[in-house]
């Protein structure tokens, strides 16, 4: 294999390659992007999160849902165009990046995929 290829992040293999933007692990299947491992290994620490529309967002903007988007225990969802103010930015689960106060709804979770700076 190539020496200037990144070992698996997570079982150290040194026999990863290439597939398409993604290195791939043959023994633990584990796939990841290069870029993520050269961010972190860079020591930056500096995650940058984009809106829908591939704005940056940052702790205490404000953004708007693109999208209805239902939620659990509630008989109604959270509408379209709704202005959420003052985010967080965390490292979430399952990509819900957003850590936010929803008015008649309370704290939540949302994802930076589902929302736009406003």
């Amino acid at each position: 294999m190539s020496d200037n290829l990144p070992p698996c992040p997570q079982c150290s293999s040194e026999y990863t390659y290439e597939m398409n933007a993604l290195m791939v692990c043959p023994e633990c299947g584990h796939e990841w992007a290069p870029v993520d491992t050269d961010a972190q290994a860079g020591g930056a620490g500096e995650r940058v999160i984009r809106d829908a529309v591939g704005n940056v967002l940052s702790d205490g903007d404000t953004v708007t849902v693109v999208k209805a988007l239902k939620v659990k225990g509630s008989a109604s969802g959270i509408k379209a165009g709704t202005k959420v103010r003052n985010i967080r930015l965390v490292d979430g689960v399952d990509g819900h990046d957003i850590d936010c106060r929803i008015e008649g709804f309370g704290a939540m979770q949302l994802k930076s995929s589902v929302v736009k700076k406003a």
